[in-house]
């Protein structure tokens, strides 16, 4: 299982409603959370692969900004 962690620039529960259809099409996700208290807003995805991809481009399709650590 891989941990995928990303910057957002999400800020309530309002931005997590607008990415959840997106995240949720993507059917390898295991789980999926985001912090909202740390400052850099951490999306944090458990998955059996590399979806980085796909998870970049869904959250920007629901108009967010978003970038992966390493």
């Amino acid at each position: 299982m891989k941990t995928l962690r990303f910057k957002t620039n999400l800020k309530c529960g309002g931005c997590i409603k607008a990415i959840t259809p997106g995240l949720e099409s993507l059917n390898i996700i295991d789980t999926w959370s985001v912090d909202l208290e740390n400052p850099d807003r951490i999306l944090e995805i458990k998955t059996p692969e590399d979806v980085s991809e796909q998870v970049i481009e869904s959250v920007k399709k629901a108009g967010y900004q978003i970038s992966r650590l390493y």
